[in-house]
């Protein structure tokens, strides 16, 4: 651990109301802290910019011990990991040409498109490989533009990866830049900042504009012509680091710091381009809210982009005094989901990083069914934590959420896992029914929601895979249960009742086997059955944590899966798997990472290349190299 001054920060959870921008004001004095919650979080504005520092200096000090925010001693490191088609409003000489059938990504819910590694819709296929975007002509098998983005962003030669959404002759590049890193002297700033690029694909691609906020990428959604970001950031408050002294003297010292900072600690700043134009600035104070319970440590933002213009312009950003860990959309509503923030322990021990399991996730709902910024709508909350966004999903104005609440690891676990239905009542999203004690000492590996049904894999030693009736919101209750070994971390709906799980098998102690694919029958709501099972000893998928790589086409019963680092091509039927063949691309050092149809041609996607492939055969077509 390096010592010397740090820059910490843990968040809570978040949205966004509607409001306008401020000035900042250089010494507000300090209004009383933060209420605390009611019956559930709901979103509060602020007044000025007097009354937002005095809030958010109060809740700061409040969250802030000896080693900065968070339990025991704590890295800067960054919050986490850097997650059908739309016909462009403008003609060019490639979207002039007939598209072709083609796949799209693989996202939880239709209409509301995710930010991947490659796009296409059906005429074009477009990726950002090593800081150069390509553009490829499928039908000629040819590339057929290029544009090296590392002339407007240097640091993406570096190897950054880098996500895309496309509409129409509109690409928009998202990357993270930097890395959040402790500091090691006071005046020391650790810096992130998601970079967005806006690319005109008619003709020879090029750069319209960039936009650069402070802070690190949570995830994106696209609803028609409307981008919507998700950033966020911590304070920029530098620590001292005591080699003497007490915990109270370190605490001290700790809220001296932030009683010092002004405003603009918190509020993050951007900047955008459009040609050689070049505008900065930073969200006002009367487009930040907070919610009831919040810690001052984070902050969140949502930006939205319209990507039928031709430019970014600031990203209409409205913020949130919290944190957020999960997105999930739908054609018509944003949901951010995180975990309630603990208080750090009085006395803890410096060495200590583990933080005790808050069991409580806050849901903001927020309306995307209008262009541009979103509207906040209801807050609730439920007991327990969130295994990715398939644990969320809308239906008939109901939010369905599967969560884990205890610990299942270590020799006494004492973890079960739920649904719960809650409805919009006012301002506040309020538990309707639950249907509880699922898997007893295990913990949530996958979910999919089916329209109303949920079927939840939970796991320890074995894989039970519960079937849930969801129809009457009030009383949901489980139907049915199928206990095999193994688990499920991905569970992907297919025709007449079906479901395909990814993941592994496993011994009767829960070791895990080698990669497993499972086709299961979830006709009979009370009897779900395995029909049938394919295995690759010691093998592993990609898929069981990126839910982008998988791809399947209902008509012909193909899935494209990654393995290892290759794609298997299987044919799955309403009965059983079967095997079709493997597509590589230049060995060890390129993974196959994404497949895609367009036409009848399966191409896979790496950083050494695009290959064409026939998916009846697995017999390669043509290979495109990155050049």
């Amino acid at each position: 651990m390096t010592r010397g001054a740090h820059i910490f920060a843990v968040g809570t959870l978040a949205a966004l109301t509607l409001l306008g921008g401020s000035a900042i004001p250089a010494a507000p004095p300090d209004p009383p802290g933060p209420r605390q919650p009611t019956a559930a979080p709901v979103l509060v504005s602020y007044d000025s910019c007097a009354q937002a520092l005095g809030g958010l200096r109060a809740a700061a000090e409040a969250s802030v011990g000896p080693w900065g925010f968070g339990n025991g001693w704590r890295t800067g490191a960054a919050f986490g990991d850097v997650a059908k088609d739309a016909s462009g409003s403008r003609a060019s000489a490639q979207s002039a040409q007939p598209a072709q059938e083609h796949s799209t990504t693989n996202v939880h819910e239709a209409g509301a498109d995710e930010p991947d590694l490659v796009k296409t819709d059906g005429r074009r296929i477009v990726t950002v490989t090593r800081g150069v975007l390509r553009v490829v002509d499928p039908a000629a098998r040819r590339e057929t533009g290029r544009l090296d983005l590392t002339r407007t962003l240097p640091e993406l030669a570096r190897g950054e990866q880098a996500t895309l959404l496309l509409h129409g002759d509109r690409a928009l590049v998202l990357t993270q830049i930097g890395a959040e890193l402790q500091s090691t002297t006071r005046a020391a700033r650790a810096r992130t900042a998601p970079r967005l690029i806006l690319v005109d694909l008619a003709g020879t691609p090029r750069v319209l504009g960039t936009y650069r906020m402070d802070g690190s990428l949570v995830d994106a959604r696209q609803t028609g012509t409307t981008a919507r970001v998700v950033v966020r950031s911590r304070p920029q408050l530098v620590f001292p680091y005591a080699e003497r002294g007490t915990d109270a003297t370190r605490t001290a010292a700790n809220r001296a710091v932030i009683a010092a900072a002004g405003v603009e600690a918190w509020l993050p700043a951007y900047e955008w381009t459009a040609g050689a134009e070049r505008h900065t600035g930073r969200v006002g104070c009367d487009r930040l809210s907070r919610p009831p319970a919040w810690s001052g440590t984070s902050m969140l933002t949502v930006l939205s982009f319209d990507l039928a213009g031709d430019r970014l312009g600031d990203g209409d950003p409205v913020s949130v005094a919290a944190d957020a860990t999960t997105v999930y959309g739908t054609g018509s509503s944003l949901y951010l989901a995180g975990e309630r923030p603990v208080p750090p322990r009085p006395g803890s021990f410096r060495g200590d990083v583990r933080r005790p399991d808050p069991q409580v996730t806050e849901i903001h709902r927020f309306d995307t069914g209008a262009p541009g910024r979103p509207r906040y709508v209801a807050s609730g909350s439920v007991p327990g934590t969130l295994v990715n966004q398939y644990a969320l999903s809308e239906w008939q104005g109901h939010l369905r959420v599967a969560t884990t609440t205890g610990d299942a690891w270590g020799t006494r676990p004492d973890s079960e896992s739920a649904v719960h239905v809650l409805r919009p009542d006012g301002e506040t999203l309020v538990r309707t029914g639950a249907v509880t004690g699922l898997g007893p000492g295990e913990r949530i590996y996958s979910v999919r929601f089916l329209g109303g049904s949920a079927y939840v894999i939970t796991f320890r030693l074995t894989d039970p895979l519960y079937a849930v009736d969801l129809t009457d919101p009030t009383a949901p209750r489980v139907t049915g249960e199928l206990k095999i070994t193994g688990y499920s971390a991905y569970l992907h709906p297919l025709p007449e009742g079906r479901l395909l799980g990814v993941g592994q098998e496993a011994d009767r102690r829960g070791r895990a086997q080698g990669l497993q694919v499972s086709l299961f029958d979830v006709r009979d709501p009370a009897r779900p059955s395995r029909l049938d099972q394919w295995h690759v000893p010691k093998a592993y998928s990609a898929l069981e944590h990126d839910t982008h790589a998988f791809l399947h086409h209902p008509e012909t019963g193909l899935v494209a899966l990654p393995v290892g680092d290759d794609v298997r091509l299987l044919r799955v039927s309403g009965t059983d798997i079967g095997e079709v063949g493997t597509v590589s691309h230049a060995g060890p050092a390129s993974p196959v990472l994404r497949s895609l149809l367009v036409g009848d041609v399966l191409w896979t996607v790496s950083a050494a290349g695009l290959r064409a492939t026939d998916p009846t055969t697995a017999r390669s077509l043509d290979w495109l190299p990155v050049t």
